[in-house]
């Protein structure tokens, strides 16, 4: 039994549908954008006049969007929630779907160590949310591309989507941790999600008020944003060295605790 492809099978249609949801939200995008292209001077005066609260609850940073990398900063803030939600939740029920479904027991017979099942289901993960990431970059250079009026796009989502693939990977290994470490694994989808949303409202409020700035190194929202990845000179060291922290700990966590754990059959 090879559990990779069994894992890459049984997620096959949900990452389809995901892949489909995220090419669908760039074309809308951009095809609005099209729309206010024409008259973008003036949607950047009007944004400008709009409350600081209504912007920051829409994602909306210090944008032009006149632009199409500059439209495309205020859509990426909605791929990349599209994205790590698909994280979040694939990394716990990935974890936990034995349990869920009851075969434990049928799966844990096999002569095969629990490591080596956590490692082939995180591997399927981590190939699953690559695609997601692959097929957002193809979409975006397309399509931002042929809106962009000759505007070099090509670097520019590059590197919003390495910031997002880092993001997505946290999530993943939140998911499944919690998964690992729960005794009720089946709701660690649900709780990973709440982390997630915990998260973003974090980072809605630091954007509301910059006294609770130092607050950005709890959301991983604030870390790889597009107003500053895109437009401020790239990633910052503090937030790969502690991202990359965090996905080591929480994968050790993963393994961890799901070895020791008895299992729900």
């Amino acid at each position: 039994m090879n559990i990779f492809l069994k894992e890459m099978k049984s997620h096959r249609k949900s990452l389809i549908f995901w892949s489909i949801g995220v090419f669908l939200m760039v074309a809308s995008g951009m095809v609005k954008y099209e729309s206010l292209s024409s008259s973008g001077q003036h949607m950047n005066e009007m944004l400008a006049g709009m409350p600081k609260s209504m912007l920051a609850i829409l994602g909306i940073g210090d944008f032009d969007i006149s632009t199409a990398t500059g439209y495309y900063g205020l859509l990426f803030i909605y791929l990349l929630l599209m994205a790590t939600i698909h994280a979040a939740m694939l990394g716990a029920t990935i974890i936990a779907k034995e349990e869920r479904d009851k075969t434990s027991e049928f799966l844990f017979v096999k002569p095969v160590s629990r490591n080596r099942v956590i490692a082939a289901k995180m591997l399927a993960a981590f190939l699953n949310i690559l695609i997601l990431n692959l097929v957002t970059f193809v979409s975006s250079v397309g399509l931002v591309g042929k809106y962009s009026n000759g505007e070099v796009v090509t670097k520019d989502i590059a590197i919003t989507m390495a910031g997002m693939f880092i993001v997505q990977l946290l999530f993943m290994v939140i998911g499944s941790s919690l998964a690992a470490v729960k005794k009720k694994s089946k709701s660690a989808a649900s709780l990973a999600t709440g982390v997630l949303l915990l998260t973003y409202v974090i980072s809605v409020a630091i954007d509301l008020n910059e006294n609770i700035e130092s607050l950005k190194y709890l959301t991983p929202f604030k870390y790889f944003e597009a107003k500053n990845v895109m437009f401020g000179g790239g990633f910052e060291f503090i937030f790969v060295l502690l991202s990359g922290l965090l996905i080591t700990a929480l994968t050790v966590a993963t393994f961890l605790f799901y070895k020791k754990r008895d299992l729900n059959v």
